[in-house]
């Protein structure tokens, strides 16, 4: 396995501040983000697609420093209702092109959340009452979701981009196992997952039973922690504090090891192993308790000594 990052993580450093950082942490592989809900702040996508030559030099920046590209990433909600799904669409097809154009075979995002026929905004349904829930969920599958995908991975696979990662996250229609699996085996083998066991921890799954049902269908890892804090016994885990209110929050994103310990992340990674699973483990640092490039060195070391030991 190899060290990666999403590069959101140390957002505020210029492309250069990056990379030299990067290349000091021992960080080998980078994932860069196109837009949508990140403000894509090392990735300029237009240039990029209208340059061969913008291209040959961005890649040329990461040889110098050791470094490739593990995906390229573009979360946001495409099937959003009206002009927001609007634009996350066209940004989602930009940055497969691109993709494709800079031989980059993986694209990091999100299964994306309708509405309900008639709604302005996505509506994420986590209940099966009110009936009128199964009538919502009916027509976002059937209607718009499937049918969305099945349109998606064809154009994928036109621009050969064969792994579309999708990350099984809250207010997206595709969550949890069995919700990813609904969707592939209407859509194909294109889609697979872009592994993060934070999202999973929160909601009450389990990270290492799902690494083992989801098997080789995981196409891409993020390295990221999450603790239940104490709110949660007398809340549930449900929360809608915004994440820089983390004092209060029943749960938050943190830190590798300051949510599971070390002992975890090493099952985490031999289950990984188990799998099949031999590639990158992209950090994304989103702690809110700890200044961003001290959770990446963290995050960094504590893979060190979890990661399976290279033959």
């Amino acid at each position: 396995m190899k060290i990666g990052m999403i590069t959101d993580s140390l957002g505020e450093l210029s492309l250069d501040e990056l990379l030299d950082t990067a290349a000091q942490l021992g960080i080998e592989e980078l994932e860069f983000a196109g837009g949508n809900w990140s403000p894509a702040p090392h990735l300029a996508l237009d240039p990029l697609l209208d340059s061969a030559e913008a291209r040959r030099e961005f890649t040329a920046s990461l040889a110098g420093h050791g470094i490739t590209l593990s995906a390229l990433n573009c979360s946001g909600n495409p099937v959003h209702p009206g002009e927001h799904g609007r634009r996350h669409h066209e940004i989602t097809r930009k940055t497969i092109a691109l993709a494709g154009l800079m031989g980059v075979d993986r694209v990091v995002m999100m299964s994306g959340c309708p509405g309900g026929p008639g709604d302005a905004n996505a509506n994420w349904v986590t209940t099966c009452w009110p009936p009128e829930m199964a009538t919502i969920l009916a027509y976002q599958w059937d209607e718009v979701l499937i049918p969305f995908w099945r349109d998606l991975a064809a154009y994928a696979n036109q621009h050969g981009v064969r792994k579309l990662c999708l990350e099984l996250h809250a207010h997206q229609n595709v969550y949890s196992v069995d919700t990813f699996f609904r969707l592939r085996d209407a859509v194909g083998d294109t889609v697979g997952v872009n592994f993060d066991p934070s999202h999973l921890m929160w909601m009450g799954a389990d990270p290492l039973a799902a690494i083992a049902a989801l098997g080789d269908s995981i196409y891409h890892v993020h390295a990221k922690d999450a603790r239940i804090e104490p709110a949660a016994r007398r809340n549930g885990r449900l929360e809608t504090r915004p994440t820089t209110e983390w004092a209060d929050r029943a749960w938050n994103y943190v830190t590798l090891g300051h949510g599971n310990d070390e002992a975890w992340w090493r099952r985490f990674c031999a289950a990984l192993a188990a799998a099949g699973y031999d590639d990158v483990l992209s950090i994304e640092h989103e702690d809110m308790a700890l200044p961003p490039l001290e959770g990446v060195a963290q995050s960094v070391a504590l893979l060190r000594r979890v990661m399976p030991a290279q033959a």
